[in-house]
């Protein structure tokens, strides 16, 4: 195998390993807000529900947004519509949260 192409491998490898590992995506708490579809019941500006019972997160502490959606996520929280937020916490890293937490803070 040729040098060149033993660099672009390692050089793909490495790219896609970042993607993989969630720690590139979790700098953006906004566009994980909107990719991991918490706006599709929350509204796009985390303020505006689409259901009155669904709470509103913007201006939340970090902390607290953080720990509910760890609890939620772990089991240990289980009222409310926690059953539908289940499944889609699963698709959410902790550094994901994190960022999201961080984001609703300041909104």
């Amino acid at each position: 195998m040729s040098m060149l192409k033993i660099i672009s491998l390692s050089a793909t490898v490495a790219i896609c390993s970042l993607g993989l590992s969630g720690t590139a995506a979790a700098a953006d708490g906004a566009e994980l807000f909107k990719s991991k579809t918490c706006w599709s019941c929350h509204g796009k500006d985390a303020n505006t529900p689409i259901m009155p019972m669904y709470p509103r997160l913007s201006g939340q502490s970090a902390e607290y947004a953080y720990n509910q959606m760890k609890d939620i996520k772990s089991g240990t929280r289980n009222n409310g519509q926690t059953a539908a937020m289940k499944g889609v916490m699963g698709l959410v890293s902790d550094d994901e949260m994190r960022a999201i937490a961080e984001w609703l803070a300041t909104q």
